[in-house]
């Protein structure tokens, strides 16, 4: 058992793990800052004032983005390939906001006065982008 711990936890591993995990926590806080100023509430002032839209629907776009990112960093051939992919998966989140506000008019407002329904709404199409996403995001069989 401790040969295979041995072999588990080499070094390489470990860098590779710290490497990966640094990256992905950057990444996931850049994807945070970037959201929550292009989307037209703020999501922070309004989840210290307890508005529960507010948080199911950042809470999505972060389930979202975590999906493929996580996907990738399975698949991943390297760091870079890692943060390239991430970054596509952010915009298309992003997107996927912005498509979502056209369907359903008035998505900021919504969210701004505390319409559970809303920000049920927008994070489960954000974490179904994120299922899609990360799905097209694995490579093929080919």
């Amino acid at each position: 058992m401790l040969e295979a711990l041995s072999i588990s936890l080499n070094k390489f591993a470990v860098i590779g793990f710290v490497t990966y995990i640094l990256g992905a926590a950057v990444l996931f806080g850049l994807f945070q800052f970037v959201y929550t100023r292009l989307t037209p509430h703020k999501e922070f002032e309004l989840i210290r004032e307890g508005n529960v839209a507010a948080a199911i629907a950042l809470g999505g776009a972060i389930i979202g983005f975590a999906i493929p990112a996580s996907n990738v960093i399975a698949y991943s051939i390297s760091l870079l390939d890692f943060v390239v992919w991430a970054l596509i998966a952010a915009v298309v989140q992003m997107l996927a906001f912005f498509m979502t506000s056209l369907v359903l008019k008035g998505t900021s407002e919504r969210i701004r006065r505390g319409e559970v329904a809303a920000g049920i709404y927008v994070a489960a199409v954000a974490i179904s982008v994120g299922l899609l996403n990360a799905a097209c995001m694995t490579p093929s069989q080919n």
